[in-house]
């Protein structure tokens, strides 16, 4: 039998962690971009994983989980697009955008994982399921 290693209640989450890599990583992509692109392209980058960063903190601490990490998981896929569309407009390299994809796609995992577990243990799910488009 396979035992996980627990985690130390001192200890951040390894999501919040990864996020904190990524977040570092795209804010200083954003830094490299045209003045031009920087103040409004940029921004709305920058601003987008610095809140999902913010709300998977809030998911630490708060018995809401579930809410959060839906909020979480819907942003995550905002800025997969967003990231796309940098990449369309030569923003970012073919390799930074491998790299970016890579690392959204491994968080964006590990919240459906986190989601599932808070889920499960009886949290409240009140919050209305994601619409299609």
């Amino acid at each position: 039998m396979a035992q996980r290693k627990a985690q130390r209640r001192d200890e951040p989450p390894v999501l919040l962690v990864k996020w904190y890599d990524v977040t570092k990583w795209l804010l200083e992509r954003v830094d490299s971009f045209p003045k031009n692109q920087r103040f409004v392209f940029g921004q709305r980058l920058a601003d987008r994983a610095m809140n999902i960063l913010e709300v998977l903190v809030e998911a630490t601490y708060s018995p809401r989980k579930v809410d959060l990490l839906r909020q979480a998981n819907r942003d995550i896929e905002v800025l997969r697009w967003l990231i796309r569309l940098a990449k369309d407009r030569k923003l970012l390299t073919p390799r930074q955008y491998e790299h970016s994809c890579m690392a959204l796609a491994e968080c964006g995992r590990m919240v459906g994982g986190w989601l599932k577990h808070a889920a499960g243990k009886g949290v409240p799910q009140d919050a209305p399921a994601q619409a299609s488009l």
